[in-house]
């Protein structure tokens, strides 16, 4: 009988202590906060395919993506005349990765350098190029014949800026008109 007691009263206790825990947590005040996510894309690709018609024996020519040997007219609401554009908002600056999804045949060409423009305004100006995407070491240029070859542009906040993509190179190693592809890649990282 004493035993019984006993467990009915640590059963009593263990039961108002539970109950006062549930108490307590149905009386804490609950607040909330709620956000709207919005993604923003800073940028945009402008001409996506060129053709470029190059000669046998020429040396430190230049061609432009868009724009084939010469640089185009610059109009923004024509994305045939720039290559891309970044517009970054007050929050973010933006850098963008430039190379080749495969490089070009070192047995064709003995150099192949890509660089960059930028619209100012008035004329196509070149850009820098940095190593790396928060880098400042910056480069002369993208060597297109070296595999994992890349180079950055960067972009500070509150602007809106059109690119071009050169290329200049020598084609004078073999005599040989196959048709070559490859393309440029461009990896925005804000």
């Amino acid at each position: 009988m004493k035993n019984r007691k006993i467990g009915l009263i640590l059963g009593l206790k263990g039961f108002l202590a539970v109950s006062s825990l549930i108490t307590i947590a149905i009386a804490l005040v609950i607040y909330s906060a709620s956000i709207t996510v919005t993604p923003t894309q800073q940028f945009t690709i402008g001409s996506s395919s060129d053709s470029w018609t190059l000669y046998v024996n020429e040396i430190n020519q230049a061609r432009y993506l868009p724009g084939g040997s010469s640089q185009p007219v610059f109009n923004p609401s024509d994305t045939g005349t720039y290559a891309f554009r970044v517009a970054t908002d007050a929050d973010k600056s933006c850098a963008v990765k430039i190379e080749l999804t495969s490089v070009m045949d070192s047995g064709k060409f003995s150099n192949f350098d890509i660089t960059v423009d930028y619209w100012n305004g008035a004329a196509w100006v070149s850009e820098t190029i940095y190593d790396s995407a928060s880098g400042s070491s910056t480069i002369a240029g993208i060597n297109g014949l070296s595999a994992g070859a890349a180079g950055y542009i960067h972009q500070d906040v509150s602007m809106t800026t059109y690119y071009l993509v050169k290329a200049t190179y020598s084609y004078d190693i073999v005599d040989d008109v196959t048709p070559i592809t490859t393309a440029f890649q461009y990896t925005p990282m804000p």
